[in-house]
């Protein structure tokens, strides 16, 4: 028996429309073959919380193995997870093609599911993965300026600590009621000439995404400028709902397929006319490069989009590459740390956003490669704050080390969380945001 893989790690399809994948005896078995081998390596005690759970678990059992375990307890270890996919990627030598096929982030989200189904999984939790329903409502005029202020009462925090489980120390995100979609409500793609460069064939469609549209909608208009200012005609979607990444987390797999079937459509229509898809949030794109087709492992349209989806500093180096970047920028960026987001990371396409940002001249890039721990609710959530803010302090304290002039991250809410602990000669930014400075636009 090999001692590990040195082969690319292959993914299986979830299978989660199997009455077998929510029987729960068969995933408490799988359950413990599975941790019996972490328990053995340990190779992943570094990532989230949910390895230092199940070790300490193991560790205070009365045989020390994991056959002292508790079953009831191995739902405390689904808790920590919030699905990096990091284990799976970067560290365990016992992914599929090897015979044990070892599967983590999946094991935990079909336990998750299963939790879900039997109505486990809290209704808070419901609550803070409804994206659409918290962007219809925090976006309304007036009530987004009430939302804010609130969130910035210690009396109203510590009532949301007891009514949704948010903790009254996370910082919680701002609300915009002049959305991105309502600012680009009448905007037209430039009319520019468009040229294909290796899988990019040179205009984008916008899958705005709920935190961009609602809560960072400068950050879409930062790609707009960006990519036209590169010759690329930017349109959005002329409709879309949320990607289905804070559902999947929950194990709620029934909406992600509704979400599923509401954007598909739309998606597939604007790539048969000849448009490429981009999302400024890395998890949104890792939902519909990976996890979809990995729930629809033979749906075509799911596969075409996934084809056509892009990060947008995986589409301006591709672009690079062929001749067509605009490289006449006006001003340096100095020296900045970039945090990359484990849902980018993920995603296989190497750190796209330094080479980009390294183009402009008198720049220097610090990169950190580490978990910030924010996972969207695991870092507001009153049961996780406390561990989000302890896997985010290595990073917090390379940042300060750094003594950059700026702090960025693609996911913003990595970088909110990373700057929480920080004195930043500029408040933190994103990397879309920086290179549209850097063209002085």
């Amino acid at each position: 028996m090999r001692e590990g893989s040195l082969e690319a790690p292959t993914r299986h399809a979830l299978g989660w429309q199997e009455p077998e994948f929510y029987d729960e005896p068969a995933l408490l078995e799988e359950m413990e073959r599975v941790f019996n081998i972490c328990h053995g390596c340990r190779r992943c005690v570094s990532l989230c919380d949910a390895y230092p759970t199940l070790f300490e678990l193991v560790d205070h059992s009365a045989s020390l193995e994991v056959d002292g375990v508790a079953r009831e307890d191995y739902w405390k270890v689904v808790d920590q997870c919030f699905l990096c996919d990091l284990c799976y990627q970067t560290k365990c030598p016992y992914v599929p093609p090897h015979e044990w096929a070892v599967d983590f982030p999946h094991l935990m989200l079909r336990a998750k599911a299963v939790q879900f189904k039997q109505g486990k999984r809290k209704l808070s939790h419901k609550l803070l993965s409804n994206t659409g329903l918290q962007g219809k409502v925090g976006s309304l005029p007036v009530v987004s300026q009430v939302i804010n202020a609130a969130n910035g009462n210690s009396t109203v925090r510590q009532l949301l600590q007891q009514t949704l489980d948010l903790d009254h120390r996370a910082h919680l995100p701002e609300f915009h009621s002049d959305t991105l979609r309502r600012r680009e409500k009448h905007h037209i793609p430039a009319a520019t000439p468009v040229t294909a460069a290796g899988p990019t064939r040179g205009k984008v469609a916008l899958f705005v995404t709920c935190y961009c549209n609602v809560n960072t909608p400068d950050i879409g208009q930062d790609l707009i400028a960006v990519f036209q200012h590169n010759g690329i005609p930017v349109r959005l979607t002329a409709k879309e709902v949320c990607c289905g990444m804070p559902k999947l987390e929950q194990g709620d797999l029934q909406t992600v397929d509704k979400y599923r079937r509401a954007n598909l459509p739309e998606l597939v229509r604007l790539i048969d006319e000849g448009w490429d898809i981009v999302a400024p949030i890395p998890s949104c794109v890792l939902m519909f490069k990976q996890e979809l087709p990995l729930m629809y492992p033979h749906d075509a349209d799911v596969q075409k989009v996934r084809a056509h989806m892009f990060d947008p500093f995986e589409y301006l180096l591709q672009r690079h590459k062929a001749g067509l970047l605009n490289t006449d920028f006006k001003h340096e960026l100095g020296k900045i740390v970039w945090h990359v987001p484990c849902h980018q990371r993920v995603q296989n396409i190497g750190p796209k956003t330094r080479d980009v940002l390294a183009l402009v001249p008198g720049t220097e890039i610090e990169m950190i490669e580490r978990c910030s721990g924010h996972d969207g609710t695991y870092g507001v959530r009153a049961g996780t704050f406390e561990r989000s803010q302890k896997i985010a302090r290595p990073v917090i304290e390379r940042a300060r080390k750094a003594a950059a002039d700026y702090l960025v991250s693609d996911c913003p809410m990595a970088a909110s969380q990373i700057a929480d602990g920080l004195e930043l000669r500029h408040s933190q930014t994103n990397p879309l945001s920086l290179l549209r400075k850097a063209y002085g636009l």
